[in-house]
């Protein structure tokens, strides 16, 4: 007969992460999220609809810190930002939740990978395919403005889609749940809530 060991699990930083301080975590995330949308619609408002010219195109902080738009730095730093966010949160989510999140890391870890390749160039002064400043590789095909409203559509929505499904889980889904997001659930059904702090 198996037992179960009477010793306290102790937490590290990803376990409470996705324990009891999940909601917070996701929230502060989206946060971020948001607000880098909101420099990237601002952005192409100002190119689509305002017809100003794209170096004069910077964002709503962009405007105030015009080297923040062309700092490599801030680019991949962001992209590296959302990259570790996605994936020490990803525990906290079950079934299709889990499903939705995990692709949107996936297509996040292409998406850093990209910004890598750019600030690697940035920082050497060596620009791939006979270019004049760092391109990446699907920026071959398409604008550096289009492909990054691009790559954050592609990576927010199943983010989007993670986190509604992680708030209206299947009964298999929420016995299986074990953050602070789901705990009234949880206490309405008479179910042990997120793990108590150790």
């Amino acid at each position: 007969m198996a037992t179960v060991s009477s010793t306290p699990r102790r937490e590290g930083l990803v376990g409470r992460l996705n324990g009891r301080h999940h909601r917070a975590a996701l929230t502060a995330y989206l946060v971020v999220v948001i607000g880098h949308w909101a420099e990237h619609l601002v952005q192409a408002y100002q190119i689509w609809v305002l017809g100003m010219p794209r170096p004069q195109s910077r964002g709503v902080l962009g405007q105030w810190f015009p080297w923040l738009v062309s700092s490599e730095w801030l680019h991949y730093g962001y992209a590296l930002v959302m990259l570790v966010g996605l994936f020490l949160l990803q525990p906290g989510f079950t079934g299709r939740s889990r499903t939705w999140w995990t692709v949107a890391l996936a297509l996040q870890f292409w998406h850093h990978l990209e910004h890598l390749l750019l600030f690697v160039q940035a920082q050497t002064g060596t620009y791939l395919f006979g270019q004049a400043v760092p391109t990446s590789v699907i920026q071959l095909l398409v604008g550096r403005v289009e492909l990054h409203l691009f790559y954050n559509s592609v990576v927010f929505i199943p983010m989007v889609i993670a986190m509604y499904r992680h708030l209206r889980p299947s009964d298999p889904e929420l016995h299986a749940a074990s953050c602070s997001c789901l705990a009234a659930q949880k206490r309405n059904l008479g179910l042990p809530a997120a793990p108590a702090p150790a």
